[in-house]
């Protein structure tokens, strides 16, 4: 059984990341001080300090879980396509959810930005695309699509180029049927 104290301070850890979390794509990465971040959250800058190492921290951890999250729901994805095709169609199709502007799309491009100066959380992402991709290609296997690995490969690469385009207004009309070539 967990004490009060423990709730409360979990309750405030997760208050903290989830204001990372909209803090991210309103401001950008570098922009998010502790001050900031404590007053979004609701607390005091000292107790951000109190339950992370830096504000450094707070962010990494509220990106690596915002976006562990979201490729987790990616299972869905694949349990409910019955063919490679109906699982492209439905990973172009959450990219169309997006338009390159709304927090989701924005914090991944800001944890992708931040990654190429933060070596630890470079390999945080690193490690999730690999595994996605690693799961992409045991889909992609079971279903006899040749070349797995490096299809599996092409297709994550391809959803986050999409998603990175539509901030630029780019319209992704007929990337689907260019797709499902890959796994026919």
């Amino acid at each position: 059984m967990t004490s009060p104290a423990a709730a409360r301070g979990q309750e405030v850890r997760q208050r903290l990341l989830a204001a990372a979390a909209e803090l991210i794509p309103e401001l950008g990465w570098s922009a998010v001080s502790t001050r900031i971040l404590a007053d979004r959250a609701g607390v005091t800058p000292s107790v951000v300090h109190y339950h992370f190492p830096s504000v450094q921290a707070v962010l990494t951890e509220s990106v690596i879980s915002t976006m562990r999250q979201m490729l987790a729901d990616t299972d869905e994805v694949f349990g409910s396509a019955e063919t490679p095709a109906e699982a492209v169609d439905a990973m172009v199709a959450s990219v169309e959810q997006h338009d390159g502007t709304d927090p989701m799309s924005l914090l991944f491009v800001e944890a992708y930005l931040a990654a190429t100066r933060d070596e630890r959380l470079r390999e945080q992402l690193a490690a999730m695309v690999a595994d996605f991709r690693g799961r992409l290609e045991d889909w992609l296997r079971i279903r006899q699509v040749p070349e797995p690995a490096a299809t599996a490969a092409v297709l994550a690469a391809a959803v986050d180029g999409l998603l990175l385009h539509r901030a630029l207004g780019s319209r992704s009309d007929g990337t689907a049927l260019v797709l499902r070539r890959l796994v026919s």
